[in-house]
């Protein structure tokens, strides 16, 4: 209200020359004082508030909660949990060498399998949300027996389907399925990781024999880290360039594709002529994965063994493919191969949830000092155990949430194979894959930390935890990477948006909030401070949507000007960061937008008040470490600033109020976390945790 007494003041003779100008003005602060006089009472129906936490601890119906988030699929993962708490030697001990825990995790891929009859490749395709449902449960049993599974199933075997034809899923899918044929998907080279385009590996067709000739040309090009090479694997999926004889150039490159190349003998088990295999040793974490290094000395492979779904070679010689160019048959290819990204994601949260369980009950566990001649108090109790994990809790199950949505497009995306939909997902992965595991490797070390020198213990899992998914941050695509892929998408819906085209589902929301951001924020809406409006979901969606539009608008332009002066590369290395921080921005505005979503689809109405009382701490504490941002364009009056950081400290504390029952409805049994200190039973965590001292 101060800003427009200073504009309008101190002009009489400018007020007098324009009357109408001046009647304009009164009647605009008239109706803004009308409405910080009368705010809106609620919004529409499609975020309309959901009762919740009112001054008193609320109720949660745990069962009730769990068959929400767990879903259909909540049987088989049951059957997983089962079978490995009823082979006690396949389960994985705290210390076990580099060998040990490779030869351990083919059994145990083998007997999940062929043993507990639970075969995922079937999955796949056909029901890719089963798929997943599977991997977040053999992952919570070992992350190492997860990350084998991914490779023989959705690399591997993935490629096999998603890049070839019916002669290969008919020749190789039996083999795939029951494991007696595992391999590896060989894409990295040492030199080469997420320039993939830029691998050096040829595959160069020979006429005479309608063969392929692998071949490695230099050091560079050895195939690198690739999983189930050093051991188990007998087949890879290769990537290397196509080369054709050509009679006037003498060859042509027609860009990346994948071979499927033999690497050991099916009896012997040997390494077949041609090809070196060597052991990359002992990693940071996941050591059950055998990973190894692969060069090819001029191996020669049938004309078949090209997956040709994108392009084919003929017996002479000649190249045909559907798409008109090498970049658009590399991108057709990566993006089949999205799986993988959407798989990462989805994992990381499995593993979030076990160390937030760990981490949750160990706090309301221990006990720690308290008001003088008193009981000690739990140390949850304490403000800053709060700020911890709270938000981390509720962090948890918005990415719970979001992650589930991106499993539910990528299969819609597998049975239509609707253009815009595959523009979605490869995004919508990226950005999650990225965002997720970054916050999960983070959150592995507060767990840590806020459980002392407990936490330090072997047994407690933290450690293991983090060291296993700490390449989660790394593979299937570095996260620094993704994220300028996330924002790439966004730059190009930005010109969409002002080109008057029609932007996808993921994007649509764009429109309005671009429109919002060019105008200026409302000085009365800056300042209303009701709890009920910071908790009405319209204004929390408005605020992350508002930023992200205000990062995108002000990125473009910085690209244009600095394209001027600096090229196109430049200027994009020259606003990288700034570039990151629209992605993030983006991502969290979607992870909201589902989250408020499985608010309102809930049943339940105590789960449902529950997941209100989380998702406001959720947006609330994103909001306020970010309040800088919205303060410097004048979104958030400083009063307002204020109440958002007192009532994120609430709904902390509210949440610490039923974090027991949020992290029971998780539903992972004591024999799946597998920490003393994490125990359902807090009576046994203790004495579990002495018991495995030796007394």
């Amino acid at each position: 209200m101060e800003s427009d007494e200073a504009n309008t003041t101190n002009r009489p003779a400018e007020v007098d020359r324009f009357p109408n100008r001046d009647h304009a003005i009164v009647a605009q602060r008239v109706q803004r004082l009308f409405l910080h006089l009368n705010p809106p009472p609620e919004f529409s129906d499609a975020v309309a508030l959901v009762p919740c936490a009112g001054r008193a601890k609320i109720d949660v119906n745990t069962d009730q909660l769990s068959k929400y988030m767990r879903g259909k699929y909540r049987d088989v993962q049951q059957r997983v949990y089962d079978y490995f708490n009823s082979r006690p030697e396949l389960q994985t001990p705290i210390e076990i060498s580099k060998d040990e825990h490779r030869e351990l995790c083919m059994r145990q891929l083998m007997g999940l399998v062929r043993e507990a009859g639970i075969k995922p490749f079937r999955y796949v395709v056909e029901d890719p949300a089963q798929y997943f449902a599977i991997l977040e449960a053999v992952g919570s049993v070992d992350m190492s027996l997860g990350i084998k599974m991914g490779v023989q199933y959705s690399l591997w075997g993935g490629s096999v389907l998603n890049l070839g034809t019916k002669k290969h899923r008919d020749k190789y899918f039996e083999g795939i399925d029951n494991m007696e044929y595992p391999g590896c998907f060989a894409m990295t080279e040492l030199h080469h990781g997420s320039n993939v385009q830029g691998i050096q590996t040829v595959a160069t067709f020979d006429p005479v024999k309608d063969e392929f000739i692998i071949d490695t040309p230099n050091d560079g090009a050895i195939k690198w880290w690739i999983g189930n090479a050093a051991v188990h694997g007998k087949f890879a999926t290769v990537f290397a360039k196509l080369i054709l004889p050509n009679d006037i150039k003498g060859a042509s490159d027609m860009g990346v594709h994948a071979f499927i190349v033999p690497i050991r003998d099916m009896k012997t088990h040997i390494a077949l002529p041609g090809v070196e295999i060597h052991d990359c040793g002992h990693k940071v974490g996941l050591n059950g994965v055998d990973n190894g290094a692969l060069r090819f000395h001029s191996v020669r492979i049938p004309r078949d063994n090209l997956l040709n779904r994108f392009g084919d070679v003929s017996r002479d010689g000649k190249y045909t493919s559907s798409l008109p160019s090498i970049n658009k048959r590399f991108a057709a290819t990566l993006g089949e191969l999205v799986g993988g990204r959407v798989g990462l994601a989805y994992s990381s949260v499995g593993v979030l949830k076990i160390a937030v369980i760990i981490a949750v009950r160990y706090s309301l566990l221990r006990q720690q000092f308290g008001p003088p001649k008193q009981p000690e108090i739990s140390i949850l109790d304490y403000q800053s155990q709060q700020h911890k994990l709270m938000p981390m809790l509720a962090s948890t199950y918005a990415f719970h949430f979001a992650t589930l949505h991106l499993v539910n497009i990528y299969s819609e995306m597998k049975k239509t194979h609707d253009e815009q939909l595959v523009g979605d997902v490869h995004a919508l992965s990226a950005g999650l894959k990225a965002y997720v595991t970054s916050y999960t490797a983070k959150s592995l070390s507060i767990c840590r930390e806020a459980c002392g020198g407990h936490g330090y213990a072997a047994v407690n899992r933290f450690g293991s935890l983090r060291n296993d998914h700490d390449i989660f941050q790394t593979f299937e695509g570095d996260n620094t990477v993704l994220l300028q892929q996330v924002a790439g998408y966004l730059l190009k819906q930005y010109q969409e948006k002002f080109r008057g085209g029609t932007l996808t589902v993921t994007w649509n929301y764009l429109r309005d909030s671009m429109n919002s951001y060019l105008s200026q924020p409302n000085p009365v809406t800056a300042r209303w401070e009701g709890e009920d409006h910071l908790r009405d979901p319209k204004f929390q969606l408005d605020a992350f949507r508002y930023r992200t539009s205000r990062l995108l608008h002000s990125v473009a332009v910085r690209l244009r000007k600095h394209s001027k002066t600096l090229g196109s590369f430049g200027a994009w290395n020259r606003c990288l960061n700034h570039l990151l921080t629209l992605a993030e921005s983006h991502i969290e505005s979607v992870v909201l937008a589902k989250f408020i979503d499985a608010v309102r689809s809930c049943p339940d109405a105590s789960s449902r008040a529950a997941l209100k009382l989380v998702c406001d701490l959720y947006a609330l504490d994103r909001i306020w470490n970010d309040i800088g941002t919205y303060r410097n364009v004048d979104y958030v009056a400083p009063n307002k600033a204020k109440a958002i950081h007192k009532l994120t400290e609430y709904l902390s504390f509210q949440v610490k109020n039923v974090a027991k029952e949020l992290v029971d409805a998780f539903d992972l049994p004591d024999y799946v976390t597998r920490a003393p200190i994490g125990m359902q039973a807090a009576e046994e965590a203790y004495s579990q945790y002495t018991q495995y001292a030796g007394f």
